[in-house]
């Protein structure tokens, strides 16, 4: 698990990442969007831009963050359209409460023309830290002034039931032995299309704990099996076309 190929390229990546920056725009500006907002008209600009970036040494590798299917098809179309350079992978939100993009969408982008994914928020901006579960603690992100959607998610009525799910998932956890953001982080890294998890933490003892996810005490227990039954437990699972694979037993 330490080092995955990022998509069909040659670049290898570490299977968890430590990201800061796309958590911070993504709580900033939480109904924005971070392609631009003119839609597909500025990509082939977009693409070029990253192709002379590329060809003058100044990087190897060009990525999206947040675009849908069509606008990484899109740039990819422009790029061999005009022999430039098309992106390697996509950086989405991926956890237990967010699935549909990495485990249906992304997938069928790999098969296609080989784009990766790096994936962030493992805890859904601690939602799934379990830090919520008696109301919202005042120390916490929630409380803070700028932060009032996360306390509005939390306090909806999907929120609630999301809690109930967490207590029987915090119950899981200690049977495998575990705390539940290190299930939740093995959840992600189980699935086989996601090349890296990106980490956010405020502090070393919090990144340490996370990182622990990849051991060999958590992550080859989250078999098919383990899997299926916390499937049972989000009643979310997306619908995938059949014949799509995007995770394996470990």
């Amino acid at each position: 698990c330490v080092n995955r190929n990022l998509g069909k390229s040659g670049l290898r990546v570490s299977c968890v990442g430590l990201e800061e920056m796309t958590t911070l725009a993504y709580e900033k500006w939480p109904q924005s969007r971070i392609c631009n907002p003119f839609g597909l008209f500025f990509l082939p600009e977009t693409v070029r831009a990253m192709t002379y970036v590329i060809n003058r040494g100044m990087a190897l590798y060009w990525g999206t963050s947040r675009w849908n299917s069509m606008e990484i098809m899109e740039a990819y179309s422009v790029a061999r359209q005009f022999n430039q350079i098309p992106p390697i992978c996509e950086q989405a939100e991926y956890h237990m409460f967010q699935r549909e993009k990495v485990e249906v969408q992304l997938p069928q982008l790999y098969h296609k023309i080989g784009i990766g994914a790096m994936t962030w928020s493992p805890l859904a901006c601690g939602i799934i830290s379990g830090k919520y579960r008696s109301g919202i603690p005042p120390s916490a992100r929630a409380s803070l002034k700028g932060y009032e959607w996360i306390k509005d998610k939390i306090m909806s009525e999907e929120g609630h039931r999301e809690q109930l799910k967490l207590r029987e998932l915090e119950t899981f956890a200690q049977r495998l032995q575990c705390t539940l953001p290190q299930l939740a982080i093995a959840w992600c890294l189980r699935n086989d299309k996601v090349n890296s998890v990106l980490l956010g933490a405020s502090r070393p003892a919090q990144l340490v704990e996370n990182i622990r996810a990849i051991q060999v005490s958590v992550l080859p227990k989250i078999t098919m099996s383990i899997a299926a039954e916390i499937d049972c437990i989000l009643k979310n699972k997306p619908h995938c076309k059949k014949g799509s694979r995007f995770s394996k037993e470990h």
